[in-house]
């Protein structure tokens, strides 16, 4: 567990293997607070609850299902179908017995995207599963750029992939579904906290604290600073604990990038206060790219449908 998102993302496993925070907190060794602190960073990092009552009963959300899902499913061969029945040998070859049917496979729907995203459409995509029940979606978190989707889709890894971009790009063939405005975040003791209005040069003496650089959210933030000419130095701390990004904001060390329902969630928390900046900064556009063959896969093209409305 070299990195906090990998702490994080053993103790979800874990905690799903175990059944309960406590459990879990022995089997790795633990505090139940660290436990639960892993759990409460991982799901504001990812948007969404993965637990009900995770301290109690630690049932799985829907969402949540998914997630764990996701995990055991992505590294592994495709699944013999669910449901199929086990055929036998007859006793005698003189006598055979009727041989079950196997029952339909499910077609399977691949959606990739960021996980902020998966946890915008759980309901939408509980709904339709529960709709059509001969139908299997599989979730892939690992996408967030164009360029993840396009390599996705043309390698037959995902059927539907959403992503993030500062503008529509020529590869892969997508079309805008909505866009998250993009913020900066200090702790509300900070100069710029306090200030009426922020420009570039209050903003050029104040050290940026950011996502590990392999994070997908970075790598947009990075273009969106970018592009809006913000003059910031390498970044004083690159953590993926959002717990240690929000106890810096507090202690003062800097500012933080954030969209989406992170940023919803930094702006409910206390001691930390969205700057007024006196410039705009780049939305960042969520966009919706389906594989080339969706046009043969009936379900594939209701699916990217029903979650584009």
């Amino acid at each position: 567990m070299s990195s906090p998102s990998l702490r994080q993302l053993d103790i979800f496993a874990q905690m799903v293997a175990a059944g309960s925070a406590a459990r879990c907190a022995q089997d790795l060794g633990l505090d139940l607070g660290e436990v639960l602190d892993g759990i409460a960073a991982l799901e504001m990092r990812l948007g969404y609850r993965l637990f009900d009552d995770p301290a109690g009963a630690a049932r799985l959300t829907p969402a949540g299902r998914k997630t764990a899902q996701a995990m055991m499913q992505l590294g592994s061969d495709t699944p013999s179908p669910a449901g199929a029945a086990i055929v036998e040998a007859p006793d005698a070859p003189d006598a055979p017995e009727p041989t079950p049917l196997a029952e339909p496979p499910r077609e399977g729907i691949i959606l990739a995207a960021p996980a902020p995203i998966f946890g915008h459409f759980q309901d939408a995509l509980a709904a339709f599963e529960a709709a059509n029940d001969d139908i299997a979606i599989s979730i892939d978190l690992h996408v967030h750029s164009a360029r993840d989707a396009a390599t996705a889709l043309a390698r037959g890894r995902a059927d539907i992939a959403y992503f993030y971009a500062l503008e529509e790009p020529a590869e892969p063939p997508s079309r805008y579904g909505w866009s998250e405005p993009l913020n900066l975040y200090a702790g509300s003791g900070h100069r710029l906290a306090r200030a009426e209005m922020v420009g570039r040069d209050d903003i050029a003496a104040t050290p940026l604290l950011a996502m590990e650089p392999h994070n997908g959210m970075r790598q947009i933030v990075d273009a969106a600073l970018a592009r809006a000419r913000l003059p910031f130095d390498a970044p004083a701390l690159e953590s993926d604990n959002m717990f240690e990004i929000m106890a810096a904001l507090r202690d003062g060390a800097g500012c933080f990038a954030a969209f989406g329902p992170l940023a919803r969630d930094l702006g409910r928390m206390s001691g930390i206060r969205r700057l007024a900046l006196d410039m705009p900064l780049p939305a960042i556009e969520i966009r919706q790219a389906v594989g080339a063959d969706a046009a043969r896969k009936p379900a594939v093209d209701a699916l990217a449908e029903f979650l584009f409305l």
